[in-house]
This record gives structure tokens, sequence and C-alpha cells, in this order.
């Protein structure tokens, strides 16, 4: 089912506001990438750029075609390495989040 406008700018909105929910939201697109949940990572990670830097930001940053960046992270995409660690240093130098990794 495709996001609804109203899901969108309520998760803008909330981005908009809150930096530990935008921290929150990263976090799990990272978790889930991690644990091999790449439909989930990917959506996260749309929802990410959209309430936050924007896919036109990330264009000019990564120099990869923003119609690339929205593909590589819809359902159907299939984001190669060398194309997604870019756009999550791209992320994290717009956004001046830092993850960290933890091995459990």
């Amino acid at each position: 089912m495709p996001l609804t406008r109203d899901f969108k700018a309520t998760i803008k909105a909330r981005a908009d506001r809150d930096a530990a929910f935008r921290a929150a939201l990263y976090a799990e697109a990272l978790d889930a990438l991690v644990e091999g949940d790449t439909i989930t990572a990917k959506a996260m990670l749309r929802d990410y750029v959209n309430a936050t830097i924007g896919f036109e930001r990330l264009e000019a940053v990564t120099g990869t075609s923003r119609k690339s960046l929205m593909r590589m992270l819809s359902e159907k995409g299939n984001p190669t390495l060398d194309k997604l660690g870019p756009l999550l240093r791209a992320i994290n130098a717009e956004t001046k989040l830092k993850p960290e990794v933890q091995v459990a």
C-alpha cells in the first residue's frame, strides 16, 4: 500500500521538531539494513531523506541523480554497496549524525 501524503507530512512535521525522532528513524533504518531487512531499511531511509535533507540536496551532495536515488530506495530498488556507501556518508555529513556500531 503506498504511503499517503498525510503520513509523509506527519513524519516530516515530527522530524522537523524532534531531533531524537530523526536520530531514531535513521538508527532504525541502519539496524534494519544490518539485520538484512532491506525492504524496511530502504523505506525508512527514503522517509528519513524526505523528512530531512530531501532528494534534491542529496543529489547535489552525492553527484547521483535524484531519480536514481529515489529508485535505489524504492521497494524494488537494489542499491549496490558502491552507491549505498556515498548515500549514507552524505546523510551523515548533512545531518551531523554519527552512527555508532555495537557488537553484541
